[in-house]
């Protein structure tokens, strides 16, 4: 299948050798990504949609825009050149066991809340929350995988917190499939989390947690910050501002306007 980028190359006349220097890689590479022999990195995908003047998820879909608009929600963020925000995780181990607890407490009963289910309501804990405040709640760091997106350390923190009597692990089945659950031993110390955040994380819960390992894992791959990563990468929380209609929680105002 012919990939998007060498269609909108030559429908604007430009060279392999001019785009690949725009772009600050080798022609070879450009040609791996023509051929579709290389995934395109969130990097990537953003000076091209700059480029060509098209929406971030063209390139994602391999599909041609109906009418050629640039239309990445990011370009209607408008927030001050001094106020900048953190691209690097700020990981704070307090909270996320705090929020750990919490969650346990709230939905871990639930049958389907399993691993897979905590890793995706991490995930789109710390996420969405970047996206709606420009500020990290957990700021944990998550890998792409091909089952969705993982907290690094987390078998270390859990580890942690079972010798502190905070949870306890167990092995149990949903549906016939092996199954990790975590119980909580104690509650969430809700000093660590403000009103915000506390307030966040109900909603993602009364949104999420209804859904199955499979669901959530699903959704995830909709997601523009793990479409973006590499496999195996750190996912970047900056890739929320570039989130289309199917993750997206923010509502952006029109430059137009």
């Amino acid at each position: 299948m012919t990939s998007i980028v060498k269609t909108l190359r030559e429908r604007e006349n430009i060279s392999q050798d001019d785009l690949a220097a725009r772009l600050g890689i080798t022609r070879q590479t450009l040609s791996k990504y023509e051929n579709g022999e290389s995934n395109f990195s969130s990097d990537i995908i953003k000076k091209l949609a700059e480029i060509f003047n098209v929406d971030y998820a063209c390139f994602i879909d391999n599909e041609m825009p109906l009418t050629p608009q640039y239309n990445i929600v990011k370009t209607s963020v408008s927030k001050p050149q001094t106020d900048m925000r953190i691209n690097i995780p700020q990981e704070n181990i307090a909270k996320f066991k705090q929020v750990l607890l919490y969650i346990l407490n709230k939905v871990g009963a639930k049958p389907n809340v399993g691993q897979t289910v905590i890793y995706k309501l991490l995930y789109f804990i710390d996420f969405d929350f970047y996206e709606l405040y420009e500020e990290q709640l957990m700021g944990l760091r998550y890998l792409k995988n091909n089952f969705g997106p993982t907290p690094v350390d987390f078998a270390k923190l859990i580890k942690e917190m079972e010798q502190n009597g905070d949870l306890e692990e167990v092995k149990t089945k949903y549906f016939n499939r092996d199954q990790t659950k975590y119980l909580p031993r104690k509650k969430a110390d809700l000093s660590l989390l403000s009103a915000l955040e506390l307030k966040h994380i109900d909603k993602e819960l009364e949104r999420l947690s209804d859904k199955t390992g499979k669901e959530l894992s699903d959704f995830s791959h909709k997601d523009i910050p793990w479409i973006g990563a590499k496999l195996g990468d750190v996912i970047d929380y900056e890739a929320v501002f570039y989130r289309n209609n199917d993750t997206s929680l923010r509502e952006y105002a029109d430059e137009n306007d």
